[in-house]
């Protein structure tokens, strides 16, 4: 995701209307946000989805207090709700699976956000995320892909931080085996960013009204 400091910068810059910054936090955390949601919607709805997701995080941005940890997993909270709700007015159930090639399409400009991502996307590493459970996928997904902490994948799926390590520990150790049958996959997985650890943060806390509610043209 980039520098943790140089987006929360962003997020701060953002609350107090600076669209430019706006823009910055949206490339850097939109492709992943994007390969969440298509774990639990499916490729053709995800873009929807997430477009409906990002319209509300900038409706209540001003009301977000956090870090860059935090904004991660508000933001994830966020996009699954909405893709719940889709689910629900569908009357489906939840899917995993979709052309991961977006992904890096839509990566960020940035360096370790961009490379993990393509890595993600050449490796056919999210088709294969599609083929497990759907806990182990969501698990997955938020800890190495969003790269969220198990604390904070553990509120966004109203879970126990425990329950969330567990599965993504039996997802990875599934993927693994999965690359392993696969020649064209095979060594992608040691690409994957390693699972985010629990850490100290300090939280910063920002109140300050933006300039106008923004839109995905403004993205």
């Amino acid at each position: 995701m980039g520098d943790d400091a140089e987006l929360t910068a962003a997020v701060l810059a953002a609350q107090h209307g600076d669209e430019t910054a706006f823009r910055t936090v949206y490339r850097a955390v939109h492709p992943r946000l994007l390969g969440y949601v298509r774990t639990l919607v499916g490729d053709p709805d995800a873009e929807d989805v997430t477009s409906e997701a990002w319209l509300q995080i900038a409706r209540d941005l001003e009301r977000f207090t956090g870090d860059a940890d935090r904004f991660r997993g508000w933001a994830a909270r966020i996009a699954r709700n909405r893709a719940l709700d889709h689910i629900r007015m569908r009357g489906r159930r939840p899917a995993t699976g979709g052309d991961e090639t977006e992904l890096a399409g839509r990566a960020a400009e940035s360096d370790t956000a961009g490379e993990a991502i393509e890595a993600l996307a050449t490796g056919r590493t999210l088709g294969l995320i599609a083929r497990l459970p759907q806990d182990q996928a969501e698990a997955v997904v938020l800890r190495v892909v969003m790269g969220l902490d198990a604390k904070t994948a553990a509120d966004t799926l109203g879970k126990r931080p425990g329950a969330v390590r567990t599965a993504a520990h039996r997802g990875l150790r599934k993927l693994a085996e999965l690359l392993g049958d696969d020649p064209e996959t095979a060594g992608v997985l040691d690409a994957l960013p390693p699972q985010r650890r629990p850490r100290s943060r300090t939280v910063t806390s920002a109140g300050v009204t933006h300039a106008r509610t923004r839109t995905q043209r403004d993205m």
